[in-house]
């Protein structure tokens, strides 16, 4: 691929899809759409928390992509803000460990999904292997995506030694 064709409409190649990664962070620190604050509120929010100066109207811009020129001082406030490494917002292999982590977070939002994984602390590997199956069958019945069990392995292993 030229270099030409990598940074066409979408802009460059690494901060093409910089708002995605941003709007990503926000539905998932608040997932209920009535309660996310407006960008006002959350720039106020990310300064009081961060120290850093960042406008309402500088951050809906980069959250809708009518801005790319994202200096590094702001990279680093917002990756600070949402806990996730600057090289999220740029590059495609960490921005994919942190949905990782951000899927895993959202999935252990849920009580019942928390109290299914705390009760299957400590059972044999049969029984686990067991129980994993179920799962897959119920999620088939209920037409939900087929989740490979070596990446949800490799997600849990890589949580437990980010953690």
């Amino acid at each position: 691929m030229s270099s030409e064709s990598a940074g066409d409409a979408a802009g460059p190649p690494v901060l093409g899809k910089f708002d995605q990664r941003l709007n990503e962070l926000i539905q998932a620190m608040y997932p209920d759409e009535r309660k996310r604050p407006g960008y006002a509120r959350l720039a106020k929010e990310i300064s009081d928390t961060t120290g850093g100066a960042i406008s309402g109207t500088y951050l809906w811009e980069l959250a809708t992509g009518k801005k790319r020129n994202v200096t590094l001082e702001q990279l680093d406030v917002l990756a600070r803000f949402f806990g996730v490494p600057p090289e999220y917002f740029l590059n495609e292999e960490a921005s994919e460990r942190v949905r990782a982590h951000l899927a895993l977070a959202t999935a252990l939002r849920d009580a019942k999904v928390r109290n299914l994984a705390l009760r299957a602390e400590g059972l044999s590997q049969a029984s686990l292997d067991a129980l994993l199956t179920m799962v897959n069958e119920a999620r088939k019945v209920q037409n939900l995506p087929k989740l490979d069990s070596r990446e949800a392995e490799n997600e849990a292993e890589n949580t437990d030694v980010d953690s």
